[in-house]
């Protein structure tokens, strides 16, 4: 693929990706055995991650979609965080499980853990694909973590840089020559 030109590593293969999603999907199954779960996908990110991962949970789940913004065309999150998609109901009472790409910054999943809260769902947790802990700026922890990552930007399996790379089938480390331009 063409776009494989523009990575200097693939980090996780798609093989990688689907073993662990389903291990995921395994274990949030396991924790919520005979409860309801509101499935929340941040959007765009999450989208192929978040597609894959409710095929392997065995429960009565709810899907809804949420957009936030903060890092714009840029590498770095900005610091401020906007809601540009709400979600569809209320979640009052609901175990609501946010579904992230990647744990960066970690300003947007603290930014949502909290509106959810106040919104007063019933548990709130946090399930992402990736965690890259070097990155964060906050005290915010994922609850199902796929792989903890370097401090590089990747991209591919939905993670973008200026809304490309985002089919790339493999999580890859974007060469920085792309983006430095």
């Amino acid at each position: 693929m063409k776009l494989h030109q523009d990575v200097c590593e693939v980090l996780y293969t798609e093989k990688q990706l689907q073993q662990r999603v389903a291990e995921l999907g395994a274990q949030i199954t396991r924790d919520y055995q005979g409860e309801e779960v509101l499935m929340v996908c941040t959007l765009r990110g999450a989208c192929i991650f978040y597609c894959d991962l409710i095929r392997h949970i065995d429960l009565d789940i709810k899907l809804d979609f949420i957009a936030t913004s903060s890092y714009g065309n840029d590498t770095k999150s900005s610091g401020e965080v906007r809601l540009t998609k709400d979600l569809s109901s209320p979640i009052s009472g609901k175990n609501v499980i946010i579904v992230e790409d990647i744990i960066d910054s970690g300003l947007t999943l603290k930014y949502l853990k909290r509106l959810f809260e106040a919104r007063d769902a019933k548990s709130v947790r946090i399930c992402s694909l990736l965690d890259k802990p070097e990155g964060r700026q906050t005290d915010i922890e994922g609850d199902y973590i796929g792989f903890t990552i370097p401090n590089a930007f990747v991209v591919g399996y939905g993670l973008d840089y200026a809304e490309r790379y985002r089919n790339l089938p493999d999580v890859c480390v974007l060469d920085p020559r792309i983006y430095a331009k």
